[in-house]
Parts: C-alpha cells; sequence; structure tokens
C-alpha cells in the first residue's frame, strides 16, 4: 500500500515548524567487533574442521614407523538469508509536500531499518549461543548445549573435550575473567594437542559497561585497599579491551573473543543495494533495500561465554 496524503496530513500544512521521529542517531555496525567479514557467491557456504595428528609417539630402535590418519572434524554450513523492505509513495502525497523531499526522509527511515536488523542478527548468535535449537557443525551450540539441552562441551575426535563457557556461571568480575584466561589457555586441538590460544576482547551489554572499565582500565585492584597492581591489565590479558553491544539481551552475560582462526563468520551474498521505479498507471513512486548475508560460527573456540549469576 503507497503512503497518501491522508497519512501524511500535517505534513502538508504550510504553518507546520518541524518534523521529528525519523533523525534520531543509531549504534555503528558493532558486529564487526565480532565477526570475521567474507564474501560469498552461492546460496550457501561450508567450512570443514580438519583434525591433524596426535601426538607423535616414540620410535624404538629397529621399529618401525607409526603412520597416523588425518580426518575432517566437522562442517559448519551458512545459509544466507534475504532482508528487504520497501515503501512506496503516491503521486499526490509527493506533489503536495511542502518541506524537504519525502523520498530522502523516508529513505533514511529505510537504512535504519535494514541496519537494525543486521544488528539483531548478528547479536543472536550469542543470545542464542545456549539454545539447542541453534546447533552448529559439531552437533553443538555455540557455547556446547547439545540437541537435548544439556551442557555437555563440544566432543574431539580424540575422544576428549573443549568447554568454551563458564563453568559455574558468575557476574563479571576479576576472579571470572582470570579463569576464563586460564581456561582458554587449556584448549587443544581435534587430537589433544594444546592450542596456543588467548582472549582478545570483551563483549558486554550496556548494563556491565562500568565494571568493565573498573576491571580493564585502572592500574590497581578493584575493591582493597592493597597496593596490588591490576593483573588483567598489567598482563595484557584481553589486549583489546571491551566494546558494548545493545543488541546483547541478557543484562549479565558477557562474551570473550579469542584469536582461534575461522570462528565468527559473516558472510555477504548480496551487499546492500537500494532501488526505486515508478508505477505509470499510478503514479506512485517505490523504494526498496534489499541484502543477502549470513551470521554463524565455524570454529566455536573463537567465542566464550558466560551467562552471569
Amino acid at each position: 500500500m503507497a503512503i497518501s496524503r491522508a497519512q501524511l496530513l500535517k505534513e502538508l500544512l504550510p504553518g507546520l515548524n518541524a518534523l521529528f521521529g525519523l533523525e534520531y542517531a543509531r549504534y555503528g555496525e558493532e558486529h564487526k567487533e565480532i565477526y570475521e567479514t567474507e564474501s560469498s557467491d552461492r546460496s550457501f557456504e561450508e567450512e570443514t574442521k580438519l583434525a591433524g595428528f596426535a601426538a607423535a609417539p616414540l620410535k624404538s630402535e629397529g621399529a618401525a614407523i607409526a603412520y597416523d590418519n588425518a580426518q575432517e572434524a566437522f562442517t559448519a554450513r551458512y545459509n544466507h538469508v534475504t532482508i528487504a523492505l520497501g515503501f512506496s509513495l503516491t503521486e499526490e502525497a509527493v506533489e503536495d509536500n511542502l518541506y524537504d523531499s519525502l523520498s530522502a526522509r523516508y529513505t533514511k527511515a529505510l537504512a535504519r531499518s535494514m541496519a537494525n536488523t543486521k544488528q539483531v542478527r548478528a547479536a543472536n548468535v550469542l543470545n542464542n549461543g545456549y539454545n539447542q535449537n541453534f546447533l552448529g557443525g559439531d552437533n553443538r551450540s555455540l557455547f556446547g548445549t547439545n540437541a537435548a539441552g544439556a551442557v555437555t562441551n563440544h566432543p574431539l575426535v580424540s575422544g576428549g573435550t573443549n568447554s568454551n563457557v563458564q563453568a559455574v556461571a558468575t557476574d563479571l568480575n576479576e576472579t571470572a575473567l582470570e579463569n576464563a584466561v586460564i581456561q582458554i589457555a587449556a584448549w587443544t586441538d581435534e587430537r589433544g594437542l594444546l592450542i596456543a590460544a588467548k582472549p582478545r576482547k570483551l563483549i558486554i551489554p550496556p548494563a556491565l559497561q562500568f565494571v568493565a572499565t573498573r576491571l580493564l582500565d585502572t592500574d590497581q585492584r578493584v575493591g582493597t585497599a592493597d597496593n596490588d597492581i591490576n593483573a588483567l591489565k598489567n598482563n595484557g590479558a584481553i589486549p583489546e579491551g571491551y566494546v558494548i553491544n545493545h543488541y546483547l539481551t541478557d543484562t549479565d552475560g558477557y562474551f570473550l573473543t579469542t584469536d582461534v582462526p575461522n570462528g565468527m563468520k559473516y558472510f555477504v551474498r548480496t551487499p546492500l543495494t537500494t532501488s526505486m521505479d515508478g508505477d505509470f498507471d499510478t503514479g506512485n513512486v517505490r523504494y526498496k533495500a534489499r541484502e543477502r548475508y549470513s551470521f554463524g560460527f565455524s570454529d566455536p573456540l573463537g567465542m566464550w561465554g558466560s551467562q552471569g549469576a
């Protein structure tokens, strides 16, 4: 349905001083703090994790060399979605508007809507990270929940597991972050060999920004009269500090991105495009915006999470 003059009655009045409601500032592209961006030229993308070799064994004198087998661990799949929205203006509504162009005004609103959807979908990978209905390539959610709803961690070819979630959920504090750094350092590859994984960045909702500042930006420990250094800052344990994501739904949950490659991925199939056309019979002018993309994760070790207390 086209936007008609009846819906824009006040905009047609010459005495109107100002129009408002479409000029709010919006948050930036917060997904870029979490995801690696890659392009795609297919309807979906798949990434397969390979298992390397186990630890090399001791070879006795005169004994034959032991041979190991390489294999695939799992495959992560990204199904691109199409996001689109448009609006239409009657010819008369455009003709009779006394202020700045209706099309320019509502095109800004269209861009705002498209941007909001992208940020919500990006954050939902974390928001649903404990949900059994959102499983990755290893048949576990981002934070190790299986299809039955139990937290069983991420299975390895070796028979072991990796955990990228806080063992006992606690609120954001110094001990919680220190334990996360230690936990991440103990991760292994598919065959049980240690990997040199480290945290990079703390991702938090707005409610935790002041706690995060005290934990990461002060030179001394918080909440103590002792002259102790802030070990998290002194050691560079979380080198990229913290960023706020305004689309996280858990007000006390928090996350750490890591330096494990091929973790959180954002595939761009079709960048944002806008177009317009006119209908010859009605004179209505139609505007639309459209893009295709997918958010997800390949290696779940690209992220560590806590639901808070």
